[in-house]
């Protein structure tokens, strides 16, 4: 009986708190109840560090201005501010019971829609291994909120999905790893991807996600590893890179239109990263291809160096992932689209103002 009643206490507690989020959520405190996050590295804030992998940053100089969290401050990270979080959403493989109601962070370094992506770096968890610890998410709160409370609650979250660089980056472009590139052309093994890609993100909305944002890729052959190991022939970037991330928006954005019609109630959107990376000029920074920290082979910083002291200054921390400072511009301009083309059909801000109000008639 004890085990019974602290179970049903529980429930009436979590029941307790789930009211008051869509209290405080109406009220203007929260912008939605929660907010989950599936991609790669630009989002793990943790979830690798007990991995058998190469790729995290469970080490100085990674953190150095991020004092309430285990790495820098990511893209998801300032979203998650715009909307109202107070505290960082936990990642997955640390998370108590009662953040499930806030919002968790399944996001994993070197994982892609493959499953075998990212797995010469060592252990990773694919957008498929991420679904499924989603899938136990859900399946604790329908537990804890019943079916009916559990999905509607679901239904009112916000979700975001980045994936895709490392199927390029730690797949296809690495032939000494994997054989993707000579079994398939460029424009086939794209249309694989995005063929998965979308079954992925069915699989989401089956799990009652509704309001969801797609964030494309970005111009990954200018970033400072890239260029180290393709070499640039001279341009800028590596074009082929390049190529190959504008390969792959120009089929996803027919995908979330087709799921989108095809999904009742889905409210997908996409970021359009490569072209928000474009307008990154407004910035003025003055170090666009190379790391603010010593970098390893695999683009990571090396541990325990100093990193540039004019952070402010440096397009990338290592040479990956952006700084912070161009992660606040990339959150801006994804929340709030001051062009048309940085979002579509529209931005996050109008996303989670669709249905505004359901809460508070709840």
């Amino acid at each position: 009986m004890l085990a019974h009643e602290m179970k049903l206490q529980w429930m009436v507690l979590a029941v307790f708190m789930v009211l008051s989020k869509w209290q405080h959520c109406a009220a203007g405190d929260q912008l939605v109840p929660c907010y989950f996050i599936f991609g790669d590295s630009l989002a793990d804030n943790g979830n690798n560090n007990r991995l058998q992998t190469l790729a995290k940053v469970d080490y100085a100089p990674y953190g150095v201005d991020f004092r309430n969290g285990p790495h820098w401050k990511d893209l998801f990270v300032f979203v998650a501010e715009i909307l109202g979080f107070h505290n960082y959403i936990p990642p997955f493989a640390t998370a108590r019971e009662a953040d499930m109601l806030y919002g968790l962070n399944y996001a994993s370094g070197s994982a892609g829609i493959r499953d075998e992506t990212g797995q010469e770096l060592g252990e990773c968890i694919s957008l498929n291994m991420q679904l499924q610890n989603h899938h136990k998410t859900v399946q604790n709160l329908i537990g804890m909120l019943g079916n009916e409370s559990a999905l509607t609650y679901l239904n009112k979250c916000l979700y975001s999905v980045g994936m895709g660089n490392n199927d390029y980056l730690n797949n296809y472009f690495l032939p000494q790893f994997f054989p993707t590139s000579k079994e398939y052309t460029l424009e086939r093994y794209t249309q694989l991807l995005i063929e998965q890609y979308s079954q992925q993100l069915r699989s989401l909305y089956e799990s009652g996600a509704r309001k969801l944002v797609v964030f494309g890729l970005g111009k990954i052959g200018c970033v400072p590893g890239a260029i180290a190991t393709y070499g640039t022939n001279g341009s800028a970037c590596v074009e082929l890179l390049n190529d190959a991330s504008r390969l792959f928006n120009s089929k996803l954005l027919p995908a979330i239109d087709q799921l989108n019609d095809d999904l009742p109630d889905a409210k997908i959107i996409y970021i359009n990263s490569y072209r928000i990376g474009e307008d990154s000029t407004v910035l003025d920074l003055k170090v666009n291809n190379t790391a603010c920290c010593p970098s390893s082979a695999i683009a990571q910083c090396i541990p325990d160096q100093i990193p540039c002291q004019n952070r402010t200054q440096y397009m990338f921390w290592d040479s990956f992932h952006p700084t912070e400072i161009f992660n606040i511009f990339y959150a801006e301009r994804s929340y709030s689209a001051l062009d048309p083309s940085y979002a579509y059909p529209y931005d996050i801000r109008h996303l989670i103002s669709l249905d505004q109000g359901v809460a508070e008639a709840m």
